[in-house]
C-alpha cells in the first residue's frame, strides 16, 4: 500500500473513534456489581459510534491487503460540517470513495433504487452517491480534466445481504469482497496518471476549505482501551449465560430424577 508523504488519511476511523471518544466521556464509570455482571460500559450514544469505528477498522484492514500500486486514505475530512468519507482508493482501476456501514445482525436488501435495513428505506444510496460526486467535481477541477469517481457501499456485520439489483452508479458488496472487487476492476488509468490523482488527494489542501481547523489527533490508545473494556464486559455476559444454562439443565436433571423415582422406574 503506498502511505501519502504526511499523516493526513493515514488512520482508519480517525472520525468515529473521536466522536466515540467524546460521547463516552460522559459516561460514568461503572459500579462493582455492573463489572461483575457484564453491563457494557458504552451508552447508547457512543455506542452507534463505538460500532461505526468499527466497521471502518475492519475494511482498513481488508484493503491493506491490496498491496502496492494502490493509495488509500481513511477518514478524509471534507467540508467545513465535521463531515468525512469513510474511505478513499486510487489505483490503475480508478478513483474509488468507500461507504462502509456496520449493521450488526441485521437483514440488507439492495434494489436498483433501494437499499433496505431490516425492511426500512436508508439514504445509503443517496449519500454515497453524492460523495462520489463531489470528490469527482473536485478532482476534474484540480487536475483539469474529467476524472470519474466510483461509489461503494461495504456493508460491515449484518445477518444476510441480499442484492436483488445493484444500482447502476453504486457497487454494494461485504468487506470480505471487498479486495477481490477492486483487484479484478480494469485498469483506466496509466501510472502516470494514477500517481497525479494520489499525490492531489492526498494533500489537507485539497479537501478543505479555507477556515477549517486540522483535524485533531486522534486517541487510539484510549479506544484500543475501551475496546478491550467492551470486549471483556461481553465475555463476562458470556459466562453468566453459560453459567445459568448448566444451572437449568442442572435442575431440570434433578426433577428428572426425582420424577422417575417417584414413578419407580
Amino acid at each position: 500500500m503506498k502511505t501519502p508523504s504526511t499523516e493526513f488519511g493515514t488512520v482508519p476511523a480517525a472520525a468515529v473513534v473521536s466522536a466515540c471518544l467524546r460521547a463516552q466521556s460522559g459516561v460514568p464509570a461503572r459500579s462493582g456489581a455492573a463489572r461483575a455482571f457484564g453491563r457494557s460500559p458504552l451508552s447508547a450514544e457512543s455506542r452507534s459510534w463505538y460500532v461505526g469505528a468499527l466497521g471502518e477498522l475492519h475494511v482498513a484492514e481488508q484493503l491493506a491487503r491490496l498491496g502496492s500500486g494502490w493509495t488509500i486514505l481513511h477518514s478524509v475530512p471534507v467540508g467545513d460540517r465535521g463531515s468525512d468519507i469513510d474511505h478513499v482508493v486510487v489505483g490503475a482501476a480508478g478513483v474509488f470513495t468507500i461507504n462502509t456501514k456496520f449493521h450488526e445482525d441485521a437483514k440488507v436488501w439492495v434494489g436498483s433504487r433501494r437499499l433496505l435495513l431490516n425492511g426500512q428505506k436508508t439514504d445509503h444510496l443517496r449519500n454515497s452517491r453524492y460523495e462520489a460526486q463531489r470528490v469527482a467535481r473536485a478532482l476534474s477541477a484540480a487536475v483539469g480534466t474529467a476524472i470519474a469517481v466510483h461509489p461503494a457501499i461495504v456493508i460491515v456485520g449484518a445477518r444476510s445481504i441480499t442484492i436483488k439489483e445493484q444500482p447502476g452508479d453504486i457497487t454494494v458488496l461485504r468487506a470480505s469482497e471487498l479486495v477481490r472487487w477492486l483487484r479484478r476492476r480494469r485498469a483506466i488509468l496509466d501510472p502516470d496518471t494514477s500517481g497525479r490523482l494520489a499525490e492531489t488527494l492526498a494533500s489537507r489542501r485539497f479537501w478543505q476549505t479555507d477556515g477549517v481547523t486540522p483535524e485533531e489527533p486522534v486517541d487510539m490508545a484510549a479506544f484500543g482501551a475501551l475496546r478491550r473494556e467492551v470486549n471483556a464486559a461481553r465475555r463476562v455476559r458470556g459466562a453468566w449465560v453459560l453459567a445459568g444454562g448448566a444451572t437449568l439443565l442442572a435442575v431440570a436433571a434433578t426433577l428428572t430424577t426425582n420424577a422417575l423415582g417417584m414413578l419407580g422406574l
